[in-house]
């Protein structure tokens, strides 16, 4: 059965939950077309039949429910467990060494940019667990990631409509630099709305209260003529 006929049914007999249950299960490594599963939702908000907000969110639940799930496995379980038993779950010794050459080379940003890397993003979780990352710091790279993989592969089906699939494939294939592209877009937006506070908050940081050099010379002239003694009011100068 075509993919697309596959996704149609599921939608009509299931609606919002297969984007929620089908990403979870993905991103603990099980087989499921998840970006094309996301534009062919898109799509389906498109006709009017779901609403795109609604399927955002579901998609943002399903996967990072799905990489808070990896990460907790692998930190409980550790690499020479996955190493021993992954690979009853999709999980070979290939993938984690991949995965590894990606994390030295971009770090905990390899979170973020992981969702565009095929083979990656399915083990980013497991791997971040493993090397014992700090959770917070976890968070805020896959939940940011997984905010914009979604909305990035939504809204290709609900704004280009009957032309996702083309769509798709162009976007499947530059989906990191589109990704980066996204995320400076929002970081400029971010700048650009709170730029007044961030204006004010970096010159309460790096702009001490100094006195200005005239006003610390008038103290100091000051306090010398302070320092003064008065002459009596009733002697007189001598001749």
């Amino acid at each position: 059965m075509d993919i697309v006929h596959y996704l149609e049914d599921l939608f009509e007999d299931h609606g919002y939950f297969v984007i929620w249950i089908g990403l979870l299960l993905e991103f603990i490594a099980l087989p499921f077309p998840g970006e094309t599963t996301m534009a062919y939702a898109g799509f389906l908000s498109y006709k009017g039949l779901l609403n795109w907000q609604a399927l955002i969110l579901f998609a943002f639940l399903g996967t990072t429910m799905g990489m808070t799930t990896t990460y907790w496995i692998g930190r409980k379980a550790g690499l020479p467990f996955i190493r021993k038993f992954g690979k009853w779950f999709f999980l070979p010794p290939h993938k984690f060494d991949k995965t590894k050459y990606w994390f030295d080379k971009y770090g905990s940003g390899l979170i973020f940019i992981g969702y565009f890397i095929p083979g990656v993003r399915h083990i980013t979780g497991y791997f971040s667990g493993m090397i014992t990352l700090p959770f917070r710091k976890f968070m805020l790279y896959a939940y940011s990631g997984a905010l914009v993989w979604t909305a990035l592969f939504v809204g290709i089906g609900k704004i280009f409509g009957p032309q996702w699939k083309y769509m798709f494939h162009l976007a499947a294939t530059y989906s990191l630099i589109a990704s980066l592209c996204i995320a400076a877009l929002i970081a400029l937006v971010v700048l650009y709305r709170y730029r007044h506070t961030l204006r004010r908050a970096y010159s309460k940081r790096f702009s001490g209260k100094k006195q200005p050099p005239e006003a610390s010379v008038r103290g100091v002239r000051d306090d010398e003529d302070g320092d003064a003694k008065p002459k009596p009011s009733g002697s007189t100068s001598e001749p």
